[in-house]
């Protein structure tokens, strides 16, 4: 087995002679825990390369308005800043379509991702992802920030002192826990020494939950930072979690830890009211062999937590949607052994984009569709 992920030196060569060069980045990561820590430690790696920040752009897509992933109203906001490295973090392993366009705008695209490879990959000019084909680490089920965490360690090399180690370890082991990969291997190093370390950040917006909670344990205290930061919008294309997580002083994040705890608090009474009028509508059909149910009230950020509930009392595979004008955005969870993206791509000519693990993942589709992808999707599970 190798002792590194594949392209990933090729990935921190290309980052550090951007740097030098004082080219554009963008940093394009999903608007979740995983992804808001894949772009700080990126952002902050290049950073101590001795990289401008003034060359770097970040931006996270706002869910409701603009889906999962590279889109190309996106890509239509970005295009001022080409040519630039594109780097999507966290997504863009199923974008097929969108890598073809922004490399029509003339950005150069590099994808760090964990999720599942569709087949084959985009026509990015460097894909790392554990779990292409041709990877030969050993170790394959990091959250995103575990493997831009591999990369920063290839950026910095000896110029990663321990205290700047210990700060990124604290980000990946939050993403690990939010993204509910397993607690082994390289994982456990990450959680080991984060959590450990959490406690003592010398970064403000996780020092001040220490301070509003400091009774906690180091578990309990990653569970409401993950719960405050996954409660979070998109301001001006900045998530509110990353407005919080790269706050420059205690007083500043305090204002928006307690602004992103009440949405928290929110958040979660509409899970619970979603999580009811589903259960309503499940009761009626018990005998359905899978959950697929939508709503335009169902905002999709809580599409998935909701899934998540639903799929661990009833057992099936559960699909959630929010219903848009023309097309709806869903949430996909299902139970120990059933791999929500291999029925997805039995189905993938109905839907506009789909991706992420076996058990957690997401799809678009026309509304037109959803019938159709209703029935397909019953058909791969009978068989």
């Amino acid at each position: 087995m190798e002792k590194e992920i594949k392209n990933i030196k090729k990935a921190a060569a290309r980052i550090k002679k951007a740097a030098g060069n004082k080219e554009r980045i963008i940093l394009y990561g999903d608007a979740d825990m995983d992804g808001v820590s894949s772009v700080i430690i990126l952002k902050e790696a290049i950073g101590n390369l001795g990289g401008s920040f003034d060359n770097i752009r970040v931006y996270f897509p706002d869910r409701e308005t603009e889906g999962y992933g590279i889109n190309k109203k996106a890509l239509n906001y970005l295009k001022k800043y080409a040519p630039a490295l594109f780097i999507a973090l966290d997504c863009g392993i199923g974008n097929f379509q969108e890598v073809k366009i922004a490399k029509n705008l003339g950005f150069e695209v590099m994808i760090i991702d964990h999720h599942k490879v569709l087949g084959s990959i985009p026509q990015a000019s460097v894909v790392v992802n554990p779990k292409q084909k041709g990877d030969k680490y050993a170790f394959k089920e990091f959250a995103a920030a575990g493997v831009v965490f591999k990369l920063a360690e290839a950026l910095l090399g000896k110029k990663m002192h321990q205290s700047l180690r210990n700060n990124f370890l604290e980000l990946a082991a939050l993403a690990t826990i939010a993204d509910m990969m397993p607690k082994e291997k390289d994982n456990l190093e990450f959680l080991g020494v984060g959590l450990s370390s959490l406690k003592k950040s010398f970064r403000p917006g996780l020092r001040v939950f220490r301070s509003l909670h400091d009774d906690s344990g180091s578990q309990a205290l990653s569970q409401k930072i993950i719960s405050a930061c996954h409660a979070g919008g998109n301001k001006n294309h900045l998530n509110e979690g990353y407005l919080l997580l790269t706050a420059a002083s205690e007083a500043k994040a305090e204002i928006l830890a307690r602004e992103l705890i009440k949405k928290s608090y929110v958040r979660q009474e509409r899970i619970k009211v979603i999580v009811e009028e589903i259960e309503e509508k499940v009761l009626k059909k018990m005998s359905d062999l899978i959950i697929f149910e939508g709503d335009r009230g169902w905002p999709i950020l809580m599409a998935g937590p909701a899934a998540s509930k639903i799929c661990h009392v009833y057992r099936k595979p559960v699909f959630l949607y929010s219903r848009g004008r023309t097309t709806s955005q869903g949430a996909v969870r299902t139970p120990v052994g059933l791999d929500g993206v291999k029925a997805m791509m039995s189905c993938s000519k109905l839907l506009e984009t789909y991706g992420g693990h076996p058990r957690a993942a997401g799809f678009r589709v026309k509304n037109k569709n959803l019938e159709k992808f209703e029935r397909c999707l019953i058909r791969y599970f009978k068989s």
